[in-house]
Parts: C-alpha cells; structure tokens; sequence
C-alpha cells in the first residue's frame, strides 16, 4: 500500500487548474454580462438544506438516487443541494414582505448529485440558475426566451447550432388525458414515459407503456401526439389553451423564438405549466444543454402568499461539452501582462516599487522570488506569457531609469520609473 494518499479528486468531482479556469471565468463572464444587462442581480445561499425541500418538489430520481445526505449533530437531516430553486423559493418566501415584486434573480452554485459519471454527468457541477418572481404575465416567458438567445450569442453559438424546444404542463395533461384518453391518476407515469422518449428504443418504451397500463392503440396514439408538433393543439378545448402562457407567446410576435415540441416534460414536480429546454444539433452532441420552466406553487411550501416562479439553470457540463463540440471555447489567458526583472539582490525593492506602479495603471504584474539570471528570467516571463519585461538593473536605476523591453518585437526603451507604466499600457493597448 502506498504511504501516500491519492491525488485524484474524488470520483465525479473535478479539478481545474489554472489554464482552465481562465476559460471557465472567460465564459462566465460573458454570461454574467448578459444576465446583468436584463436586470437580474446576483444571490447565493446556503450548500446545506434540510432534507425535506427536495422531498417535498424535487424529482423522485433526485429525492431516491441522488441526494448526499447527512444527519447532524442535533439529529437533523441535511442535504448537499442537488439543485437551487428549491432553495430560492425559500429565501423568496422568507423576504417576500422586503421585495419589490417582480423579482428578478441569479446565481452560480455548485451542486451535487450521485450520479454515475459520464459524459455530460458529473456528482458535482455549476449551474447558473435564473428565475423572475411575482409575475403571471407570459411576458415573462418572452422575456427569457429572449435571453436564452442572447446568452447563446454571447458564447459565439449560431443559432443553427441549437434549438429551444418548449411544451406546456397543462397542454400535455390535457393531450394524454383528452386526446390519448389516459385516467388522470397515470398522467405522472406516462409523462415520466415521455420524457424517456428520446432516449430509450421503441420496444422498451413500449415495454414500460404497457407496465404503467397503456394499451397498444394507446401507445400507438401517444407516439402520433408527441410528434405531431401543432397540430395537437388543434385538439385541445379553447378553454385548456386560454390558461397557456405558452399558446400567447406562440400567438406573439416572440413565437419564432422557440419550437412547440411535446416531447419536453422535465423530471422536476414543481413545474406547473410551461417548460423548456435548449437543445444542441450537433450529430456528436444531440442532448438538452439546459432547460427550465414556470413554477407557480413552490413558495407555497413555506408561505401562504401566491409568489409565482420562472426560471431555468444552465450547467456548466453540457455547457462546455456544446462549447468544445462547436470549437467555441476561448484561449486561456496569459499569467500576466508585463514583468519586473532586477538584476541583482539590492534592487529587489525598486522592483517591487516600479511593479506597485504598474499594478496600479491595471496591468498584470509578477516579480521574481528568487533573484537569478536575466535570460532565465525574461525567458520564465515569456513562457508565463508577458508581452512586456521592465528590466531594473544597477545603472539604469542609479541614473534615474529602468529598460521598458517589448518581448515581440525585441525593441526597448529607457524611460523613468514613474513613466514605465504609461510605456507598458502602450505596449500592451
């Protein structure tokens, strides 16, 4: 047995080092930029939550396959957050008499779940998680349909590179229930049956329908309705599709921002009407980016005041694997911008003085710990990525000025100390 303990983090958790969190901050940032130019601000909340949140709404896959869970020292039972909306709902129901409603909300948790990991599956993953409170309007459905479109723009995706495919909760009760004539007591079943669709071969699928009780003209007719697209809508009572936020926003100008898709459910309880999901075309990468949907009884798990949701989170794995898969991903950025070389002991504080005064003008700036050669160093501040070396030497600083050294072109320059930062911000604008 080795004396040492394993380096490998644990299994479906991941490390990122430096080069790749550069990557992850680049697009990040972007998504934040965006997010932020809605009108949505930013909150965070607790890793741990009690237990019962998840079992009250979440997924029974969540609630029965996937949740860490511990028991604390008081006897209670906790949960490492498998997923954020639970807990929003909680932290908006607990401040509702503080806001001013709509409420419009983001974040960036990292959460867990015991999954097996796999492509597209990790046990720990980001997500950023976008919601707007206290509003019916279908406004709102727009409203993120919209951002959807920018935040894919903002990463360089085109939109022939993915599809947002939306259905509605209550149009899909009223398919399984009025047109494929299933009791309501097996709609939840069957949906779960749906949301499978894409992902199992027919014969299993009709495997499962008729373990839940579908006979084989009810097989047959569902499969006819999920892939009907509108038409089924044609089905359906007026009256059903009057309570769709989802038929006004198809009825809207906003209705070529989205594809009406059937097949879409979602695992999660909470949804009540509609849902969604962002979709890459990609033949190497055909699987859901993110999704989401309206919520408009989650805050009633912990208050009594009707405070409807919309929200969706997007991972930071299916993400990045659509990134990849389109060659979208940015270049990791360089360590620093510029560095300060003395080259000799005594002056390793007018280094440090004269990289005060870059640091200060914004420019990324590092200074040798250990005083070694000049070549070593200016080939050290190259591979670190530098555009610019300022080279503090005995008689340069003795005579009032430090070597300001463009590491692209080779050409240099003598300038004072208090101007070095002005010559790097040229050098590197």
């Amino acid at each position: 047995m080795s004396q040492f303990l394993p380096t490998a983090p644990y299994r479906g958790t991941r490390d990122f080092l430096p080069a790749e969190m550069s990557v992850r901050t680049q697009v990040f940032g972007r998504l934040y930029d965006v997010i932020e130019r809605y009108g949505y601000q930013r909150y965070d909340g607790p890793i741990l939550e009690s237990v019962e949140i998840y079992e009250a709404k979440s997924s029974r896959e969540i609630v029965e396959q996937q949740l860490y869970t511990l028991t604390d020292r008081g006897e209670r039972r906790l949960a490492l957050r498998p997923e954020m909306t639970p807990s929003v709902a909680r932290m908006i129901a607990g401040n509702a008499g503080k806001l001013q409603f709509p409420v419009r909300w983001y974040s960036h948790p990292n959460c867990h779940r015991y999954e097996r990991p796999q492509r597209g599956r990790v046990r720990e993953h980001w997500q950023i998680n976008v919601d707007v409170f206290g509003s019916d309007s279908a406004a709102c459905e727009i409203e993120f349909f919209e951002l959807v479109h920018d935040l894919m723009g903002a990463l360089g995706a085109t939109p022939d590179m993915w599809v947002l495919r939306v259905n509605d909760r209550v149009l899909l009760d009223a398919m399984l229930t009025g047109v494929v004539g299933i009791p309501a007591e097996s709609v939840r079943d069957v949906a779960g049956l749906v949301d499978r669709w894409e992902k199992y071969p027919a014969d299993k699928l009709a495997e499962d329908a008729a373990a839940i009780g579908l006979s084989d003209k009810q097989f047959a007719r569902l499969g006819e309705v999920l892939t009907g697209g509108r038409a089924v809508l044609d089905e359906i009572p007026d009256e059903v599709k009057e309570q769709s936020k989802l038929v006004q926003v198809m009825d809207s100008a906003a209705g070529d921002l989205m594809v009406f898709d059937p097949l879409i459910v979602r695992g999660f309880d909470y949804y009540t009407s509609t849902v969604f999901e962002v979709f890459d075309t990609h033949p190497d990468n055909r699987r859901s980016l993110f999704g989401g949907g309206r919520y408009d009884n989650l805050v009633g798990l912990y208050s009594a005041q009707r405070i409807p949701g919309l929200g969706f989170g997007m991972g930071d794995v299916t993400l990045f694997d659509f990134l990849g898969t389109h060659g979208l991903l940015p270049e990791a950025r360089n360590e620093i911008d510029a560095a300060v070389i003395a080259t000799e002991p005594e002056l390793a504080e007018a280094a440090r003085t004269v990289a005060r005064g870059l640091r200060g003008a914004g420019v990324r700036t590092s200074t040798p710990l250990d005083i070694r050669k000049l070549g070593k160093e200016i080939q050290r501040a190259d591979k670190s990525g530098a555009r610019v070396v300022v080279i503090v030497g005995g008689n340069d600083w003795a005579a009032g000025t430090v070597t300001v050294r463009d590491l692209r072109s080779g050409e240099q320059s003598q300038v004072s100390p208090d101007a070095a930062p002005a010559e790097v911000r040229a050098l590197l604008d």
